[in-house]
């Protein structure tokens, strides 16, 4: 029924007076206008997808720079005798181990 009206709405449209074959227009496209804006939305664009990549990342290596630091304060303490300082500083290696693999490599400069 919407089709039919449409299709008789749309080519009458052009015969229409400026302001109203206008509108008739805008109302015959409004759908399409909508659900096009309901898929920009929805959609991430792949600019975002990259800065939310690149936060993630940072995220890891900032958390990478942290164990690293804990790590090697741990064994310090491990080399003067701290039994619990070495059992921390093995977990730490374990979890730097883990993070590793997920920072991409930057490639050397020239």
């Amino acid at each position: 029924m919407r089709r039919l009206a449409l299709l008789i709405l749309l080519p009458s449209a052009v015969m229409l007076p400026g302001c109203l074959a206008k509108t008739v227009v805008d109302v015959a496209t409004a759908p399409v206008k909508v659900v096009s804006k309901g898929v920009d939305l929805a959609t991430t664009s792949q600019s975002e997808a990259d800065e939310k990549r690149g936060r993630e990342i940072r995220r890891r290596e900032e958390r990478l720079a942290k164990l690293e630091r804990d790590y090697q304060k741990q064994l310090g303490e491990c080399e003067d005798g701290s039994r619990r300082a070495c059992d921390e500083a093995r977990d730490t290696y374990a979890e730097m181990q883990q993070i590793i693999p997920s920072i991409p490599v930057e490639p050397e400069g020239d």
